[in-house]
Order: C-alpha cells, then structure tokens, then sequence
C-alpha cells in the first residue's frame, strides 16, 4: 500500500512538474503577437452569398456533435459511459463545442482580430473543460470537478488578456497558447501514468488523434487546398476536430465502469 501511494505521488509531482516546466517556458518568452497573416485563409470562395463558404459552412458539424452531447447528457435515465459527479463537466464541454460552431462561423465571415475573440473564447470552455474531464476520470472526480470553474476563469482570462494586448499593440498569446497546447501535451501522458475508471480510454485516444489531424491540416491549409481543390487545410480542421467530439459522444454512450478501479 506504501509503494502504491508513493507510486501514486510521484507520478502526480511528474505531471505537477511537466505544468510547471511549461508555464515557466512560456513565461520567460517574449510577447507573442497575432500574426495579421494567420486571417488570410486561402479559400475564400462565395456560395449562396456567404463569404468564405466552406470554412463557415464546415462548423455546422460542431452545432450537431455539440447538441447530439447536451442532448445524451439530458437524457433521463442518465448516460453510463461517464462519470455521474462529472455531468458537469461533459455538460460544458459539449456546450463549449457547441458555441464554438456559430463563433468560428461568425469570424470566417469576416475574419479580424475582433472576431477572433468569438471564435476563441468558447473553444477555451471545451479546452478547460476536456482536461477536467480526464482529470476527474483517471485521478478523482471530486478534483476534475473542482478544477473545472477556475479553469474555464482562467481560459476566458486569457482570451481577453490577449484582446486588450492586441488592442493596445502590444499583442501577447502566451496564456492563450498554454490554455490551449498545455492540456494537450498533459492528457496523453495522464492517460499513460493514470488508469481511468472507466473502459475503452480508446475513444480519448482518437480523440487526440482528431485534434493532432486537425492542427495538421490547418498548418497545410493552402497545400490540401491546392491538392484537391475542394476543401482547404483550414475547413479540413473543422471537421477532424467535430469528428473527435463525436468520439467523446460515443464514448459516453459505450463505456463501463471498471470493478476494482477507485480514487
């Protein structure tokens, strides 16, 4: 029992201390500014008068993964491939995605900085709370929970430190880029260290897989663009980081507790 508790804790102080190496590397570096760049995106054709048609129309698929979630999460008798202390935490999760549908859609009609912040602030809600969630779910529920509200303060936070940067002309996305690359780097190696309470962790696993394709594809927005000439890298994200919501749908509605698991 000893060895198991100081296994425990010391694997804790390893993600503890991965957190702390990465918020002290980003803090030590310079500003980082909006790139004025980062609003050309390379199809902006228009259909049926709306500008930027494939990069609008591609967030469709985050209103319907994120309501088919919020609708599965209200359903009575509750769903049993979660947590129930965490419904919560889903529950925001799935709303956080939802808005993020009409935000980036609003933005790629007309990209600026100023729109930008609609696109961003309710991707913080998902990011803030995704990580809650496998916190709550391979450490303790009770902690998933408790982190979750002063993580989503802290996403917002950063999202309006960086607009009033921006603003001012002195545009800084540190806490930004760690609100949203920090969780991602924390949750493979949470999942690694940590057995969860619940079956099936392979649908968080093509999850992140979804979200790595969608980066991918956005960074290569002109190439997949030029390669078929249908749709470009950027609304290629879209729908891989819809996709991955739709693993987390299913996996609430598969998994099972595993016997013998606790926190």
């Amino acid at each position: 029992m000893i060895s198991d508790t100081r296994g425990y804790r010391f694997r804790l102080a390893c993600i503890l201390g991965l957190a702390v190496l990465a918020i002290t590397t980003v803090t030590l570096m310079d500003p980082i500014p909006q790139d004025p760049a980062y609003h050309e995106f390379v199809d902006q054709r228009m259909l049926y008068g709306v500008p930027n048609f494939w990069n609008v129309a591609s967030n469709s698929l985050f209103v319907i993964s994120g309501l088919l979630g919020i609708l599965l999460l209200m359903r009575q008798p509750p769903v049993t491939g979660g947590l129930p202390e965490l419904r919560p935490v889903y529950l925001v999760f799935f709303t956080g995605v939802f808005l993020t549908g009409f935000g980036s859609a609003y933005y790629h009609l007309d990209p600026s900085n100023d729109a930008l912040v609609w696109d961003r602030l309710p991707m913080t809600l998902a990011f803030m709370a995704f990580f809650s969630m496998i916190v709550g779910e391979h450490l303790s529920p009770g902690t998933g929970r408790a982190l979750l509200w002063p993580l989503l303060v802290v996403g917002v936070l950063s999202i309006v430190y960086w607009h009033i940067t921006e603003s001012a002309g002195r545009g800084d996305l540190r806490p930004y880029a760690l609100v949203q690359f920090l969780p991602m780097v924390l949750i493979p190696v949470i999942l690694l260290l940590f057995q969860s309470r619940l079956n099936r962790s392979i649908f968080l696993w093509a999850m992140i897989a979804a979200y790595v394709v969608s980066k991918i594809a956005e960074y290569f927005d002109a190439e997949l663009y030029a390669a078929g000439g249908i749709l470009s890298g950027h609304s290629v994200k879209h729908i891989a980081a819809a996709v991955g919501t739709l693993f987390l749908y299913m996996a609430l509605r598969k998994r099972r507790l595993i016997e013998g698991v606790s926190r």
